[in-house]
């Protein structure tokens, strides 16, 4: 085994990014190639199929299946109001008249003399999507999608939860060791990205969302508090669908972490800016990381460095991800050829990382430390 598997964690101020944003189902796309777009613009359309509604006719007209296609008032593909009546019966030598109506709004999708049933395809359900971030339209793809590039800053945090959004950049904490409290937050940030110091309360979390706050940036955040704030147990599924009304993107990980000098210079540094953020993370295979993008001005002149990972090598600023030395940082001072046997009896290949805080040279798993590519 010639190297070991070192995953990149990117924390750089100027870089270039393409994102691909694609509908779910194929629509219209509504920009042009070159176009400059702003992160809530719409750059492309669709519409959803809405939900089938299945209604027994045979059962509400006491009739056999196969009469219900004689029955019906509505043919397929036929239009319905909520209401209306779809099917009808004359009973008891005409003196009487059985009706079936329609649940819900939508059109005939199918009748059925087998079962009986008729299915109703609920109105369709618009979809737009956003470009996400501010840049430049550099591709079309027909009737899916575009590609849009930035230049601009990009933060890679450790885990996070919860949708897209954008807001203006708002430091709270004025150091990177700071707790951020509910005392902290007020109305002023609706709408806003709000950065924290090592850790947030449970209750700064709710007093966000009740603020309507966009987005919390945090070293740290506690298990038991992620716990309460989603109602389960997360595991191993892909963050970033829940629906709690706030984008959190934890930078360090879980634990009172004060957040990285560099993450948080970098933040401050762009207080007052708009960024994008997104909670999505996996961190199993694929692994998907939150982000935080503040674009910048792209012009030709842009650095033009995409963000692309390198390898580990001497004089890397790493970020150890497993005890006893769980989120300290350090740098990669020398790299072991030769195989170290472990506590667990596995052979494995090392890296000696001299810590930040206290200058003390340790030997960790080369899969135990996380590169800040910066």
């Amino acid at each position: 085994m010639g190297e070991a598997y070192t995953p990149g964690l990117k924390v750089t101020e100027m870089t270039v990014l393409t994102k691909e944003r694609k509908l779910p189902l194929l629509g219209d796309v509504v920009v042009k190639k070159d176009q400059q777009v702003a992160a809530q613009d719409v750059v492309a359309r669709t519409e959803l199929p809405g939900p089938v509604t299945p209604v027994n006719v045979a059962n509400v007209l006491s009739c056999l299946p196969e009469d219900v296609p004689g029955l019906m008032k509505k043919k397929k593909e036929d239009k319905v109001e909520k209401g209306e009546v779809i099917a009808s019966m004359k009973t008891f030598f005409g003196l009487f008249t059985s009706l079936c109506k329609a649940p819900t709004s939508g059109h005939i999708e199918d009748i059925s003399a087998t079962t009986g049933q008729v299915y109703i395809r609920g109105k369709s359900i618009p979809v737009e999507l956003t470009a996400y971030i501010d840049g430049q339209v550099i591709d079309i793809f027909e009737n899916e999608g575009v590609r849009i590039r930035t230049a601009g800053t990009f933060i890679q945090g450790i885990f996070g939860i919860g949708p897209e959004a954008h807001g203006v950049i708002r430091m709270v904490a004025q150091k990177a060791d700071d707790v951020l409290t509910e005392a902290e937050i007020n109305e002023d940030m609706k709408g806003q990205i709000i950065v924290g110091g090592k850790l947030a309360t449970f209750e700064a979390i709710q007093k966000a969302i009740a603020c309507q706050v966009k987005g919390l940036v945090v070293g740290g955040f506690n298990d038991k508090d992620l716990r309460n704030l989603l109602g389960y147990d997360l595991g191993v599924a892909i963050t970033g669908k829940e629906n709690k009304g706030i984008t959190l993107v934890i930078t360090e990980g879980f634990g009172a972490i004060p957040m990285a000098d560099k993450t948080f210079g970098l933040l401050k540094d762009n207080e007052g800016k708009r960024a994008s953020i997104n909670g999505a993370t996996q961190i199993r295979a694929g692994v998907i990381r939150p982000e935080i993008i503040i674009p910048k001005t792209f012009t030709q002149e842009s650095d033009t460095r995409e963000a692309k990972g390198g390898g580990l090598e001497q004089g890397s600023l790493v970020r150890i991800i497993r005890e006893p030395y769980f989120g300290s940082l350090g740098t990669a001072k020398e790299m072991p050829v030769k195989l170290r046997k472990m506590e667990s009896e596995t052979m494995v290949r090392t890296v000696i990382v001299t810590l930040k805080e206290t200058g003390e040279d340790v030997m960790v798993p080369r899969a135990n430390v996380e590169i800040i590519e910066t």
